[in-house]
């Protein structure tokens, strides 16, 4: 189960906090993280009244009166949201719930919780997502009763219910394509909504006019609404014509499924249904995002007596372009500061025949290349704040002047590992560089943190 009670998240920290600048980081990033857990966040925004029955979001007051309360949601933190939920509202006043999450036991007892895949949509993800939507006619939910819906990055995936007419492995494969595409976050978000029968605000639609609480932690860079989680309960503007662009954009239109060829001409042709364009029984807040973690991180840096430079919440792009040019902004002298904060999610264009690592682990690899040339002391840790750069167990990295030592001693071809996409190689062969973590019950996408001399 999850552990609420530790702090330390990272579990080799003895192997990579190797001098001062590298166990400053490792402060820094785990403030970071801690301030967008949900034991940390949810109880500063949700309130409930037993006695009078009130639910209360950020001032706005829910009264239930005879009604009841149902949990429904899914995402990398919806089962530790679930249960602090629960904490927060006594597990008696709940009804019943059900979540799909990466993990299963959250030790909840009115909320169930259904473990399932990420970043590619299986069965499990299929079955939970048809137990939330059996909980409707179950307990005849009506518009006296109030749904909470928790959300978070991840519940695209962990959320999956394809529109008639094609099937979890024609989403399977769809994801793949588009996950080594190259396409934005939101572009990829688009063609979910459209192949699903709950994305893009269809969840809302279903249980209408049932009111929908939707508690959201965001991993969007911008925090768009309609991207986090694919939007299942809020309205959507993209079309149809919008899917057939982006598959279009990066030549994906003669590789896909041809179930899913029928489905984007059946859409094209208005032969099925838009996504809905409006809805008027749901209220949406975000209660955590990355500038929370960044503010974190930036407010301990002065603790620390040292000087931070936020520049940005919202680092997008491809990996290896961000990664450079932030290296040669330092280079430059731009920043201002000893702590350099950034936050986002870049994304990487992955070749065929591609290796194994994740988006920060490419970034710290294009930035040791980067740096190569720099001549102070300097330390780089590039996370990915659920803990899961792609592969299990590992973060993200931490590298500094001394890996580049390393390289030089060892002729380490640093080149033909970027060019392969093979950042997990290059980092087991320079040492005490991959962060292995735990899970960490949130997700506000990648934080990056230079700490120069």
């Amino acid at each position: 189960m999850y552990n609420v009670n530790r702090f330390m998240l990272i579990k080799n920290y003895n192997q990579i906090a190797t001098n001062p600048r590298r166990r400053q980081l490792i402060k820094l990033i785990e403030v970071g993280i801690m301030a967008v857990l949900p034991m940390n966040v949810m109880p500063k925004v949700i309130q409930f009244d037993k006695k009078n029955k009130v639910l209360k979001i950020n001032n706005k007051r829910f009264k239930l009166g005879r009604g009841r309360i149902f949990v429904i949601g899914g995402g990398k933190a919806a089962g530790e949201m679930a249960r602090v939920l629960e904490k927060i509202m006594g597990a008696d006043n709940i009804y019943a719930g059900m979540v799909n999450c990466i993990e299963q036991d959250y030790g909840t007892k009115k909320i169930k919780v259904y473990k399932a895949n990420h970043p590619i949509p299986d069965k499990r993800g299929l079955k939970g997502v048809k137990r939330i939507l059996e909980l409707k006619k179950k307990f005849m939910i009506d518009k006296n009763d109030l749904i909470v819906c928790l959300i978070s990055g991840g519940g695209s995936a962990l959320l999956p219910y394809p529109r008639h007419g094609i099937t979890l492995t024609d989403k399977q494969k769809v994801t793949k394509l588009l996950l080594e595409s190259g396409a934005e976050i939101y572009e990829i978000n688009i063609i979910r909504k459209h192949l699903s029968a709950i994305k893009g605000g269809q969840l809302a639609e279903y249980f209408a006019p049932t009111q929908i609480i939707s508690v959201i932690i965001s991993d969007v860079v911008g925090n768009d609404l309609e991207t986090i989680a694919s939007g299942p309960t809020v309205a959507d503007r993209s079309m149809w014509m919008d899917v057939y662009g982006i598959m279009k954009k990066y030549g994906l239109l003669n590789r896909l499924p041809k179930r899913v060829v029928k489905l984007l001409n059946e859409g094209i042709d208005d032969k099925i249904p838009e996504t809905p364009k409006k809805l008027t029984n749901v209220h949406n807040y975000i209660i955590a995002d990355n500038s929370l973690a960044l503010k974190a991180i930036a407010d301990k840096a002065k603790k620390l007596g040292l000087k931070p430079y936020v520049v940005t919440d919202k680092l997008t792009g491809e990996t290896g372009q961000a990664a450079r040019k932030i290296a040669r902004h330092i280079r430059d002298g731009k920043y201002m500061g000893q702590v350099i904060i950034l936050g986002g999610e870049t994304t990487i264009r992955l070749s065929t025949n591609s290796g194994k690592g994740g988006r920060n682990q490419h970034f710290g690899a294009e930035s040791l290349r980067a740096l190569e040339n720099y001549s102070k002391p300097w330390a780089l840790l590039s996370l990915a704040t659920d803990g899961a750069d792609f592969l299990r167990g590992i973060g993200g990295v931490m590298v500094d002047n001394n890996c580049l030592d390393r390289i030089r001693e060892d002729k380490i071809d640093i080149e033909a590992y970027i060019k392969k996409f093979e950042s997990y190689g290059l980092f087991k062969k320079i040492g005490k560089s991959l962060i292995e973590m735990e899970k960490s019950g949130t997700n506000v996408g990648d934080v990056m943190i230079y700490l120069l001399d």
